[in-house]
This record gives structure tokens, C-alpha cells and sequence, in this order.
């Protein structure tokens, strides 16, 4: 087989450099962007922004952009009545400007109407060719404009009552097509590409490694990789046959060689990616073509493919004919950014749609942004409580005897004890739900210590005042919020760095290494701050409140319409006076 033959091919997952390159998918401007898409990309941004927090001496490299080809271009820009290019280069900008709303941290965003993009296709082609991989024959089968793809007999139904057929994955419609197109002998690689697909952690998750397999355990046909270029003029001539444009697919998937400077030698300092993000209904062409296309070239595969599912609006398929498409830009302004930000990653899991509504957004975001960690920086820091407004060292006195008298504080250094073991093994597999799981958990033991430990009865002024122990239970406190604002960075870093600068916590020490020195790590010291020494002023120009509470405008007005309610204190609202007196 190929892969055997080629001995310069490393893909076995050994990292032969220290280049850590990561993509998104290149996505379609037939329409625009949506909460999908920016899924794609933050999956992407919080992987790469993990990678340079955990592994700063790796060159970290993130790609996105927009594919700019295709009969479906054609017909958008055709429907909107402006020229093509122009289409392009409104929806790719409105690309631009969701992800840099989102804090998406690219190193490139590529378009392939770009010169750079079409030299590199124009050599890929040629590389093909001239190894003999693509041929030139009359074809014949069903297309789908939709899908860009031929497809089979067997990915095909049949409407009985319309004679018309359907894509079974997409449900999109097809046509009959015959054409003399160039020809890719895909059936050559099939061996390889199942090898490749086979090698431990290549597809993630697991389930879509099994879906590929299926796939290729059926003989593979030679795909076609060019259209006429007189049914399809929006796309890359062929290099010497000016009758033919090139495949779409295969247009848009050597971006990512393109992002480097291939075909300059220098592409190889980053090649091949260490993760590919993609949505499943384009596991084909990544899992299949695309390897296929790269050993056919002698470049190695990538080093993984992380799929992830889709997003359902309120358990339905999100559809511009439902009028349920979720728009990135208008969604924040409800939830901010960063909100939408944590939801995504919150919600969302690779494995299984995850399922978009305004009430589970609303009730995670308060609950969690909003209480459990917003909530907990600002009783620690009420000037009621904290006049100095410090970030306080502990004393060794009182730390020792908290940990050994109050259960709540034993249990939040548990807590803090496994808070970077386990976020790191979360993260290092993109299981950001776990990674929030595990921070909410030990927020949630920080609230509970903050709260059994009755640091109010401990204010300068009070019967049992003790200035040392209430500094101690701040200190400890802040010191579970500085462990999770550093944890944190990668999935909401707007937010986590709001909060760091509010603790005063120096850019250098907020890196992963810091999360080993807390007053749980080493309980017998009296600093809890490494690098501080003595207590630390808290940043006065930023704000404490970290996430605001998200109201439900009908809720505020029937809460406006309410009849007073007789003048019955619960335990709820004794609680409620104590944190704001606190």
C-alpha cells in the first residue's frame, strides 16, 4: 500500500515539531453565518487557545475562512441580483466580523478567490495529474447543486408520488447529469485511506470513525473532480483546459495547504494539521477525499478529524424555510458574546445534536455565569466586607484550622486539588462541557465555604471580629476564582480575563502552571498568592460584576404587574439580605 511505500509519512502520532495547526472548515458563503458555524469555530479557538495555555512553547496555528465557489454562489448571488464577487465579499465579511466578535484568535482567514489559494490548487491539480491520478472520461450520475456532490444510487429516494430523487443524508434534491468531467481513481486509495482511518485516535469521536469504515468497507468509485466550465463558470479553470472547472470540493479542501504557503517549501514547517474540526454532514470529504487527495500528492493526512454535530433550534432542524436560522450577532446582543460563547461550548457535545432554546441559554448563564461565579467575586469583594478592596494573603493559623474544623472547606480544597488534572484531560480530548462541569463544581464548593464560614460575623465591628481569619476565608475564596478564571481562558477569555484583572493576577501568572500554587497545594504556607507576597490591591477600574443576570422582558413585566404579596419572610429572602449585606 501507499501509505507503506512512502517513508517520509509520519502520521502515526508522533509530533515530529513544534507546530500545532489547527482548521475549521472553510464555510459556504451561499448563505449567512449562523450558530453552527460559530460552534465550528469556537470548538476551534478554545482547542488552540487550551494548547498555547497549557503548551506555551508550542507554535499554535489556527486557520478559518470562507469557500467562495460553486454552482450554489452562482445562484445566491443570482437571487440577491448582485455580482458574484461582490456576494462573496459581503457574506465573507460578515464572516469576519461574527468571529471577531466571538474572540476567535486566527493566525489566517483564507478565501478562495484569493490569488495565493489558486496557485496552490493549480499545482495540487498538476501534482495529481502528473502522477497519473486523474483522468479525463464521459460520466454520467445524480448531482446534487445543494450537496456539490454525485452521489449513488443507494444515497439516493425515491419520491414515488413526484419521480423526483433526494440526497437520503441531506434531503436535498438531485439531477441527472452526463458530462466529460476529469476523473480522481479514488478506488486506488481505498486500502490507504482505511488504514489511515483505522490508526488510534484518528477520528473523534469514535462514532464517526464507524461510520467512515462503513463506508469503506463498500468498493469506492472514482470520483469526479472537474464540471464543465460552461455549467459551472464560478470556480477555478483547470491548469491547460480552459473547457473545465475544478471540483468544488476539491477547490475548497486545499485551503488548508493553501493557509501555509503551499506549494512554497515553507508549508512544511506546519503541515500536516494536528486537528481538522469539521461538522459531520462533511465527514465524507475529509474522511474520505481528502485523505485520499493528500497521499495521492505525497503529503501525509491530517493528524485527526474532530467532528461535532449539529445545533436544533428548540428540538427542530434549523432552516431558513422554518424561519428558525439562529444569527450569531442577534443572539448576543441578548446574551453577549461571551455568553453564547459558553452556552455553545456548555451545551454542545460532538457526539449528539445539541439543542438550542432561549430558556436552557437563559437558565444556564444566570445559573452558572452570572451566580455561581459571578455572584461569588462579588460578595468577596463588597467593600462592606472587603474595604480595602485586597486580594489578601492567608494565615497560617487560620488556614490550618479551617481545613481542619469546617467540612466546607476541606471539600473545596478536594476540589482545587483536582481542578487541573481534570481540566486538562478534558480539554485535551475537546470535552469543554466536562471542563465547565468541573469549574462550576468547585465554584460551587467555593460558594458553599464562602457561606458556612459566615465571614460577616468576622467584619471589624462585630462581636466575633478577627480580621486574620475573615482575610484567610477572602483569600481562599479568591483563590478558587483565580484557579478558575485561569481554567476558564480558552472557553469565555473576555470574561475570565475581566476577572483576572479584577484579582490583579499579572498576565504572566496565568498560565497552567499557576493553577499547582493555591492555598490547597500548599496549605502549610502563608501566601496564598504566589508571586504577590503580601496582599495585592484589587483593580479598581474593573467592575466586579462579571455577567449580568439575563431578564426575560415578559418576565419583568409580569413581575411589574404582580399584586403585592403579604409581608412573609422566606428563608430565600433571609438569605438574599445576608449576601447583600455581606
Amino acid at each position: 500500500m501507499i501509505i507503506r511505500r512512502i517513508k517520509c509519512l509520519k502520521y502515526l502520532g508522533t509530533r515530529y515539531n513544534s507546530s500545532h495547526y489547527v482548521t475549521t472548515p472553510i464555510f459556504y458563503v451561499n448563505a449567512a453565518p449562523h450558530i453552527g458555524h460559530l460552534y465550528s469555530a469556537v470548538i476551534a479557538d478554545a482547542h488552540c487557545r487550551y494548547q498555547r495555555l497549557r503548551y506555551p512553547e508550542l507554535d499554535v496555528r489556527l486557520c478559518t475562512g470562507t469557500d467562495e465557489h460553486g454552482t450554489k454562489i452562482q445562484q445566491a448571488a443570482s437571487l440577491h441580483g448582485v455580482p458574484v464577487a461582490k456576494y462573496c465579499d459581503d457574506i465573507s465579511q460578515r464572516y469576519r466580523e461574527v468571529f471577531s466578535s466571538a474572540s476567535i484568535q486566527q493566525d489566517d482567514f483564507i478565501r478562495t478567490t484569493e490569488d495565493r489559494h489558486k496557485r496552490a490548487v493549480a499545482n495540487f491539480w498538476r501534482t495529481l495529474y502528473t502522477r497519473g491520478h486523474i483522468y479525463s472520461a464521459a460520466y454520467s450520475g445524480w448531482y446534487c447543486v445543494s450537496d456539490e456532490t454525485f452521489l449513488t444510487d443507494s444515497q439516493l429516494r425515491l419520491d414515488e408520488a413526484t419521480g423526483t430523487r433526494y440526497s437520503l443524508e441531506s434531503g436535498h434534491p438531485v439531477e441527472w447529469t452526463e458530462e466529460t468531467n476529469y476523473m480522481f481513481r479514488l478506488s486506488q486509495f481505498q486500502d490507504d485511506v482505511r488504514h489511515w482511518v483505522k490508526t488510534e485516535a484518528r477520528i473523534r469521536p469514535a462514532k464517526f470513525e464507524k461510520i467512515l469504515l462503513d463506508t469503506l468497507s463498500e468498493p469506492l468509485p472514482d470520483v469526479s473532480v472537474s464540471r464543465p466550465s460552461n455549467r459551472v463558470h464560478w470556480a477555478i479553470p483547470v491548469p491547460d483546459d480552459d473547457s473545465q472547472t475544478v471540483y468544488v470540493w476539491l477547490d475548497a479542501l486545499v485551503n488548508y495547504l493553501s493557509s501555509v504557503g503551499y506549494p512554497d517549501e515553507k508549508f512544511s514547517v506546519h503541515w500536516p494539521p494536528a486537528q481538522q474540526v469539521i461538522g459531520k454532514d462533511i465527514l465524507k470529504f475529509h474522511g474520505i477525499y481528502w485523505p485520499a487527495f493528500l497521499l495521492a500528492a505525497g503529503l501525509e493526512p491530517p493528524g485527526q478529524l474532530y467532528v461535532h454535530s449539529h445545533w436544533t433550534v428548540d428540538g427542530q432542524k434549523m432552516s431558513k424555510s422554518k424561519h428558525n436560522v439562529v444569527d450569531p450577532l442577534k443572539a448576543a446582543q441578548q446574551y453577549t458574546m461571551e455568553g453564547l460563547r459558553y452556552f455553545l461550548l456548555r451545551e454542545g457535545v460532538a457526539h449528539s445534536d445539541g439543542n438550542y432554546s432561549h430558556v436552557k441559554a437563559q437558565r444556564i448563564l444566570n445559573s452558572e455565569l452570572a451566580d455561581t461565579l459571578g455572584n461569588l467575586l462579588s460578595r468577596a469583594s463588597a467593600k462592606s466586607l472587603n474595604p480595602g478592596q485586597i486580594y489578601p494573603s492567608t494565615s497560617a493559623e487560620h488556614l490550618a484550622d479551617l481545613l481542619r474544623s469546617l467540612d466546607a472547606a476541606k471539600r473545596l480544597q478536594d476540589s482545587l486539588l483536582q481542578l487541573s488534572e481534570r481540566c486538562a484531560s478534558h480539554y485535551e480530548c475537546n470535552h469543554f462541557h466536562l471542563v465547565a462541569d468541573t469549574t462550576m463544581a468547585a465554584l460551587h464548593a467555593a460558594n458553599n465555604f464562602f457561606e458556612s464560614s459566615k465571614p460577616w460575623t468576622l467584619k471589624a465591628g462585630a462581636p466575633d471580629g478577627n480580621q486574620a481569619r475573615l482575610e484567610t476565608i477572602i483569600a481562599m475564596t479568591m483563590n478558587a476564582l483565580r484557579l478558575s478564571g485561569i481554567v476558564l481562558q480558552p472557553i469565555i477569555p473576555q470574561l475570565a480575563n475581566r476577572l483576572l484583572d479584577k484579582l490583579s493576577v499579572p498576565t504572566a501568572q496565568r498560565g497552567w502552571n499557576y493553577l499547582a500554587e493555591s492555598f490547597a497545594t500548599s496549605p502549610n504556607s502563608s501566601n496564598s498568592n504566589p508571586g504577590f507576597g503580601e496582599s495585592r490591591q484589587l483593580d479598581g477600574q474593573t467592575s466586579a460584576l462579571l455577567f449580568q443576570r439575563i431578564l426575560e422582558e415578559t418576565a419583568a413585566k409580569e413581575v411589574k404587574e404582580q399584586k403585592p404579596q403579604p409581608a412573609k419572610r422566606s428563608k430565600s429572602k433571609k438569605k438574599e439580605r445576608r449576601e447583600t449585606m455581606s
